[in-house]
């Protein structure tokens, strides 16, 4: 008996199929999700604005003039930059936790706004050092202070609102 040939007949004009690529499995940051669209709504450019007038808080405080204010200035900047990346990586949406996080931070806003209305009050009143850092670093501080409550506003009626549709 003798064996089949095969015969290969070869194509030139048709286009030769190309293999798919093989499915990667999930890696450990597939996870993350980057949402800059959340920096274009008025709390994200209230975040924006808080960052940016924390650097120059803490630029312009001094630990001889008030060690309180420059230690508001460095937890509320760094907790402001911790809030920012939970946004930007939108790690609210992957992590399946039950955790409310509108009132958590607006339970943190609104301790900054407060302890920004203190500090800058103790800066206006330091005598220590160059008076006029100490009154740029003021004066900084009051529009911090108004930009983390008017970010704790926008927290408290977005809380507001998920407790009356919860309801």
């Amino acid at each position: 008996m003798m064996a089949p040939e095969t015969v290969v007949t070869v194509d030139h004009n048709k286009p030769t199929q190309q293999q798919a690529p093989p499915q990667q499995q999930g890696g450990a940051l597939d996870w993350i999700k980057i949402n800059v669209e959340y920096f274009k709504t008025p709390p994200g450019m209230l975040k924006i604005v808080q960052l940016v007038l924390g650097i120059l808080c803490m630029a312009l405080g001094t630990p001889w003039a008030s060690t309180w204010y420059v230690f508001v200035a460095v937890t509320a900047f760094i907790t402001t930059l911790m809030w920012s990346f939970v946004y930007f990586l939108s790690i609210r949406e992957a992590l399946k936790l039950p955790i409310n996080w509108v009132l958590s931070e607006l339970v943190s806003t609104s301790l900054e706004t407060f302890f920004y209305l203190i500090a800058f009050i103790v800066m206006f009143t330091s005598v220590y050092g160059n008076y006029g850092r100490n009154v740029a670093a003021a004066v900084f501080g009051i529009f911090n202070t108004i930009a983390y409550g008017a970010s704790s506003y926008l927290l408290y009626q977005e809380h507001r609102g998920s407790v009356a549709a919860a309801a």
